[in-house]
């Protein structure tokens, strides 16, 4: 393990959140041990004045009540890329993002088309209120474009410097943001993935690794027996 013989990292996590999934892929990447704190987002455990997990507030934690947050001894983070980036200064191996500068500022592109262009469109508290003020139907005509705008984005970004994976052969930053943003997009919004071969190329090989499967939301110690 990369933090042998130190505190444990916690991980305030939720099994569903994306953004909690791209942080547990780059923890597993990284070889790193830490501790999986469950925050129940559908019961309202953000809100709990004595969060009964770690008899704190947790908005004392995290201001904004969102996971993931990330407690490294006296250090806490909260917004998945600052997390994301902060491990991979203190664990440079192996490296989030490549030398070349092309390739590097690609992954930095594919990373803010999900992290700005899609993820906050499909929050449960956007869908969630769009739902309470006009319908069901119109809050899934919202995340199926949000979405399917992205990924034609993301399409035309990579198709001419994905490898095994979204910018080569190896793991990098968008790969940490396409996975959880993929497999939400299939499994929770039945996305269609034929206009999008580049990106689903890139699913289908993090499927054959153990780093992305492990963090999967089904996989996660807070997820219900029956998804």
């Amino acid at each position: 393990m990369a933090n042998s013989g130190a505190e444990k990292l916690k991980l305030y996590s939720y099994w569903r959140s994306s953004c909690a999934h791209r942080v547990r892929i780059a923890l597993t990447l990284k070889g790193i041990d830490y501790e999986y704190i469950p925050v129940n987002l559908l019961k309202g455990d953000q809100f709990d004045p004595v969060y009964r997990f770690d008899s704190r507030d947790f908005k004392k934690i995290n201001p904004m009540g969102t996971v993931p947050a990330l407690v490294d001894g006296g250090v806490v983070i909260n917004d998945s890329f600052a997390i994301i980036m902060y491990l991979d200064e203190k664990y440079p191996e192996p490296p989030l993002l490549p030398r070349d500068l092309h390739k590097r500022a690609v992954n930095y592109q594919a990373m803010s088309i999900v992290l700005s262009g899609i993820q906050p469109h499909q929050n449960l508290a956007v869908i969630r209120y769009i739902e309470e003020k006009v319908n069901a139907e119109e809050k899934t005509s919202w995340v199926n474009n949000a979405i399917n705008k992205g990924f034609t984005a993301l399409e035309k970004l990579l198709v001419s410097c994905a490898g095994k994976h979204a910018t080569g052969d190896e793991i990098y930053l968008a790969d940490l943001f396409l996975a959880p943003q993929i497999h939400g997009a299939i499994n929770r919004f039945q996305i269609n993935m034929e206009p999008y071969p580049t990106l689903a190329k890139c699913y289908e090989s993090y499927n054959d690794l153990p780093v992305f499967q492990n963090a999967l939301p089904e996989k996660q110690p807070d997820a219900p027996s029956t998804i």
